[in-house]
């Protein structure tokens, strides 16, 4: 079976047996500040409970480099205010380690009103606005500090929606995307999922519009491409560190670093293998 109809058919599986919330209670929620002005815990908060197999805190709550990779192969659903659901494999990262990562926001150990939520605890969103235009979410893990970039995804369900949310984030009429141009890439991806700055700080293990579910079809070691990181200017030795991470041979991924997939190829590391 070709692995994109493996994967939709591993995705009817899981929501079959899936029951997910039927309101959004979230999408009322905006950067009103909350009640609790601690940086340790996100102002954002749902009661409802989901009866899902989604991804809970013990998963996040890992090491940087670790939470990652660990993403590969996951599974990222949003809700949209009119109840269709995007959901979308999870097939590139970046990691930042935080205070002695010189690529981090929060290097040095530097809190501030933007990067709060890199401080608070693992599976907290971190969203950030660049060029005053684009959004990119981050997921917190284990470190003061430290985050996961999500880069790049497989669509999986809700292309069409995927679509129109990428069109009416344009400045002007373009032609159709193909599926792998929906999300390769960070902030591709999140205008495609509707995320926005009003995401930022909130909970992935409890939030109503955004979570995670486990992917069925997780890669092993020698699927995993890590390289540099990309877009991080003059950082010295942190540009090159091996802290970009993707699944070796998916076309979703944003940029693929072929000197090393070829080095990989050397040492025997097939895909699949």
């Amino acid at each position: 079976m070709p692995r994109k109809r493996k994967l939709l058919a591993q995705l009817s599986a899981l929501q079959n047996t899936t029951s997910l919330p039927q309101i959004d209670a979230v999408e009322q929620l905006n950067t009103t500040p909350g009640a609790d002005p601690s940086p340790k815990s996100s102002k954002y908060f749902v009661i409802e409970e989901k009866n899902s197999p989604q991804l809970r805190e013990d998963f996040f709550n890992q090491p940087c480099v670790s939470l990652a990779k660990s993403f590969l192969g996951q599974i990222l659903v949003r809700k949209l205010p009119d109840g269709r659901e995007l959901w979308g494999r999870i097939v590139e990262t970046e990691a930042y380690l935080g205070g002695e990562d010189e690529a981090s926001h929060s290097k040095g150990g530097k809190q501030t009103q933007r990067n709060a939520a890199m401080f608070m605890k693992p599976g907290t969103l971190y969203v950030y606005q660049i060029y005053g235009i684009y959004f990119c979410m981050n997921v917190s893990s284990q470190g003061e500090g430290a985050a996961v970039l999500l880069r790049s995804l497989e669509p999986l369900q809700g292309l069409d929606a995927m679509r129109e949310l990428r069109r009416a984030s344009r400045k002007a009429p373009t032609r159709l995307l193909k599926d792998w141009q929906l999300c390769n890439g960070p902030s591709k991806l999140c205008q495609a999922f509707g995320i926005d700055k009003a995401f930022d700080q909130r909970d992935l293990t409890r939030d109503a519009a955004i979570w995670m579910v486990p992917g069925q079809d997780l890669p092993g070691e020698q699927d995993v491409v890590a390289t540099t990181r990309i877009g991080i200017g003059n950082r010295g030795e942190w540009a090159q560190k091996p802290l970009r991470f993707y699944l070796r041979g998916n076309r979703f991924v944003s940029v693929v670093d072929k000197k090393i997939e070829r080095e990989m190829a050397a040492r025997g590391h097939s895909p699949g293998s």
